[in-house]
């Protein structure tokens, strides 16, 4: 198999697009419960893994509307360490949500924060972006951490505004503007 194209390179990193072969690790650690528990899924398959895989062929990278998808793999090992999302608003194309889950091996190693900065940088470079935002579930205290350590700061607190998983929660909106990143 070809290697796939390269979105941006850190230290320890390699980000690109998800490819047939992150299928089995990508769905073992979304599979984790409590990877899983801040998640809009459950109990992801390897049916689900395939579906999504599938469905990003042919995607790039800040489509307005289309959520994509990006592998993180350990430059060392080749092993997939996590994912990132981004998707550009359909509405306002110069606005880019992102997200990031990382396999529990690889929680609390740096990974999240030295890919958020890394997409940060394409975003508000050569994508134009002018904000990103971000949505954590307000229980989720080390992604609001990864947020805040990127310079994101939180705009909005809305309390019980999402029926999630049988029961009402409540959500951080973080944000960051092109000119606080430069």
């Amino acid at each position: 198999m070809a290697t796939p194209e390269l979105i941006f390179q850190t230290a320890r990193l390699r980000a690109r697009p998800m490819v047939l072969d992150d299928l089995e690790p990508f769905v073992a650690y979304r599979a984790d419960a409590e990877i899983a528990r801040f998640q809009t899924w459950s109990d992801f398959t390897l049916a689900d893994g395939r579906a999504l895989i599938a469905s990003l062929e042919g995607s790039t990278l800040g489509t307005p509307g289309e959520w994509y998808q990006i592998a993180l793999e350990d430059r060392v090992s080749g092993g997939l360490v996590g994912d990132l999302a981004a998707k550009v608003s359909d509405s306002q194309p110069r606005e880019m949500e992102v997200g990031f889950t990382l396999a529990p091996a690889h929680q609390g190693k740096g990974y999240g924060t030295e890919a958020l900065r890394a997409l940060l940088d394409i975003a508000f470079g050569s994508l134009g972006m002018h904000r990103v935002i971000a949505v954590t579930d307000a229980l989720n205290a080390p992604a609001a951490a990864l947020l805040e350590r990127v310079g994101m700061r939180q705009e909005a607190q809305f309390r019980e505004n999402i029926f999630f998983k049988g029961a009402w929660g409540s959500e951080f909106l973080f944000a960051m503007l092109d000119h606080e990143w430069t």
